[in-house]
């Protein structure tokens, strides 16, 4: 949750409030729910607000102007599995503008190939098989051909792929690939890129329909906030992760708008007409601010996933170029904030004591593998 994001979402209300005498008085037209206890948490609205706008944005808007974090691989030619798409942007202000070598830092020029020591793949790796530590300085039957060809290397990596994706989550994209290109990501925020129409709501259709846990034959088609309750703790974490991860993107995008001056040219900024279509009661059949309720759970989600991988992360260099130098520093500061703070979602209750949890925790983990690569 970036604070200026919150700021928005606060200015929209505002707005809305302010015009309630136009468009009636009624429950349909407020955001009340914006208060009190995030669903499934022990925490309050508030105190997430409070703490993000003064322990973890301060921090968080310093690292994002770093080369580490500003300099993202992504495959954007990588096709979709599931139907063809053109991916384009309908609009040409929209584009993703990848780095030229002449832009990126020196460390990054050429880089093909990630290679991470001790990890998963390392074991097949040409430099694990060059090292030995037995003793060759002999002549004699015992000695054998410890090298590897790239045909056996590639068919190690397709079994590693397959291990993987037996605890993976997500995918990952290959890093070593030819397609893999750096983005700017100071230079292409997240915001209105005018992909919309059949394709995008086909890809929310097919995560919402066919990637999230449903109620029970009774309560309808569909996950709303009335039904959501009848489903078990997991099954409802599941689609709050998810339906919080949307309104993250939604509020974005109307939080960085594309519209145009009188001479025709881009401007970015907030909409509030955009922000009240999306998620005001009269136009969500009352949803709306439910969606932006799970918003706040994603946070509660991803501050204890900080929390949990911060031994790890303490033992990164996260360095690119001098740029980076008080990195480090500052992710412990983050790290630090994150396992102070008292009210994580409690993710410990989830898959206990249930006859079929182990069933459900595979069913988890094939639902978000398929969403990572629709994504």
């Amino acid at each position: 949750m970036v604070n200026h994001c919150v700021i928005f979402i606060l200015f929209a209300l505002t707005i809305g409030a302010s015009s309630r005498n136009e468009r009636g008085t009624d429950r349909e037209s407020c955001f009340c729910l914006l208060q009190g206890q995030v669903d499934d948490c022990a925490c309050n609205i508030d105190t997430i607000d409070h703490f993000n706008n003064f322990k973890v944005y301060p921090i968080l808007k310093s690292l994002l102007l770093k080369d580490y974090f500003r300099f993202f691989k992504v495959n954007l030619k990588r096709p979709c599995p599931f139907w063809p798409d053109d991916s384009r942007c309908a609009l040409r202000d929209c584009s993703v503008t990848t780095c030229s070598e002449d832009s990126l830092p020196q460390s990054l020029r050429g880089h093909k190939r990630s290679y991470i020591p001790n990890g998963s793949m390392s074991k097949y790796s040409k430099e694990a098989n060059e090292q030995d530590s037995c003793d060759e300085n002999h002549d004699g039957l015992g000695s054998i051909d410890n090298t590897i060809s790239d045909e056996s290397y590639r068919e190690f990596e397709r079994w590693q792929k397959h291990d993987d994706s037996q605890d993976n989550f997500c995918e990952i994209d290959d890093e070593s690939s030819a397609s893999m290109e750096y983005v700017d990501l100071s230079l292409n925020p997240e915001r209105y890129t005018g992909y919309a129409g059949a394709s995008a709501h086909r890809i929310w259709r097919s995560i919402y329909e066919e990637n999230c846990f449903k109620p029970n034959v009774g309560y309808g088609p569909y996950t709303t906030s009335k039904n959501l309750n009848a489903m078990c703790l997991e099954k409802r974490a599941f689609y709050r992760a998810i339906s919080g991860l949307h309104t993250s993107i939604n509020v974005h995008l109307c939080a960085n708008h594309l519209s145009r001056d009188p001479l025709g040219q881009p401007s970015w900024g907030p909409n509030a007409i955009e922000f009240e279509r999306r998620f005001s009661p009269r136009m969500t059949k009352g949803e709306g601010p439910q969606w932006l309720r799970n918003l706040y759970f994603v946070y509660l989600l991803e501050l204890g996933a900080l929390a949990k991988a911060a031994p790890y992360l303490l033992h990164e260099t996260f360095y690119t170029s001098a740029e980076d130098e008080t990195v480090p520093a500052a992710v412990r500061a983050l790290l630090d904030a994150a396992r102070d703070f008292p009210h994580h979602f409690n993710d410990s209750a989830m898959f206990n004591g249930k006859k079929d949890a182990l069933k459900l925790k595979e069913e988890f983990k094939a639902h978000f593998r398929n969403i990572s690569r629709i994504m």
